[in-house]
């Protein structure tokens, strides 16, 4: 495996972190292809699997995103294999997630890995698809529903590809698209 294909790769996924963090939706944005399927039932059981418009997932994310304080996604240990224009990268991840500033009962964090799987463009490596898995939780959940709630609030209608309330829902209309990490 060519190193700097591994350094390209490990950098796109350590980009998936740092966009969300930094509540940068144009470089979260261009490490997708333009459709991604996502899979987050670890994180929510009973929502399936969904492939979508990349523009909509971002969407999505960035509600709920937006109605939290910080976030800080630290994400290590990649496992990257290559087969031609296809790869495959294992990482660990830890996400924590802050409601309000200040208040330690507003807090939610878990850990676990993500599967991610990436096709090499003219653009660069970009990921098609997202699998969670979640090894642990602590704190309270319930600050991603009023997270998502609040981020809805915030972003002007069709600014935020708004979810239904929470991230990873199948395809729907536009009106209530959508697709949580």
């Amino acid at each position: 495996m060519p190193a700097d294909d591994h350094q390209r790769i490990c950098e796109t996924i350590y980009q998936y972190a740092y966009g969300i963090d930094a509540r940068d939706w144009d470089l979260y944005r261009s490490i997708f292809a333009d459709e991604v399927a996502i899979d987050f039932t670890s994180y929510r059981p009973g929502r399936p699997a969904a492939t979508m418009a990349a523009d909509v997932w971002v969407g999505a994310v960035r509600t709920q995103m937006t109605g939290l304080a910080a976030t800080q996604h630290a994400m290590t240990n990649p496992v990257v294999s290559i087969d031609g224009d296809r790869a495959t990268c294992l990482m660990y991840v830890q996400a924590d997630h802050a409601l309000d500033h200040g208040n330690d009962d507003a807090w939610f964090s878990l850990g676990g890995h993500y599967r991610d799987t990436l096709v090499r463009t003219a653009e660069g490596w970009r990921i098609d698809a997202v699998t969670l898995t979640v090894r642990w939780r602590r704190g309270d959940e319930s600050i991603m529903t009023v997270a998502a709630q609040r981020g809805a609030r915030r972003l002007p209608i069709g600014g935020g590809g708004r979810a239904g309330g929470e991230l990873i829902s199948p395809r729907r209309p536009v009106d209530g698209a959508g697709p949580t990490g």
